[in-house]
């Protein structure tokens, strides 16, 4: 054979050596998929529920808070129920506020956390006119590195409050 025809069919060998079959485990979209199989069957997901009698105690089918496998806890929306007496706390924003952090940190050190865990905070307030209010007392509890917050106003709260937040925390 011509040295010509020789380097072809070297050169056409060699290639579809490192070409492997739609089936084969060499294909890396099927190297994906197994992967991706074997990671579904490794994963197991778990959920625990954090409860504490130092915050209000659940007033519906929900927990005051779960921690993920992932190692995320997930706060219930905290009123400012006192939890021994079950009775609101407070007539305006600022005393309503700090009862509200008040159970939040129950509820985080029963998970192990403090405020400094917290990574996001969703803030629902009856009236948005209260916001500042509101922000004074939240910036005594939450200052140092403070995590992502949404605030949504002008909603019917549960039991006529003034104020209600939720957290997710990193523990």
């Amino acid at each position: 054979q011509s040295p010509i025809r020789r380097h072809h069919l070297v050169a056409r060998v060699f290639f579809w050596m490192f070409i492997p079959s739609h089936n084969s485990p060499r294909n890396p979209r099927v190297r994906a998929l197994h992967l991706q199989n074997k990671r579904k069957e490794e994963i197991k997901f778990e959920k625990n529920v954090i409860s504490t009698n130092h915050a209000p105690a659940a007033i519906g089918p929900y927990s005051q808070a779960i921690k993920t496998s992932g190692q995320l806890l997930y706060t219930a929306g905290q009123i400012p129920l006192d939890p021994e007496t079950a009775e609101i706390v407070g007539n305006d924003i600022i005393e309503q506020t700090h009862q509200v952090f008040k159970n939040i940190k129950a509820i985080l050190e029963a998970a192990g956390a403090d405020f400094q865990n917290i990574v996001k905070t969703t803030v629902f307030l009856n009236d948005i006119s209260d916001f500042a209010a509101m922000n004074e007392v939240y910036a005594q509890y939450i200052s140092e590195n403070p995590p992502a917050r949404s605030a949504v106003g002008g909603l019917q709260l549960p039991k006529g409050v003034l104020v209600e937040i939720e957290c997710v925390a990193a523990i």
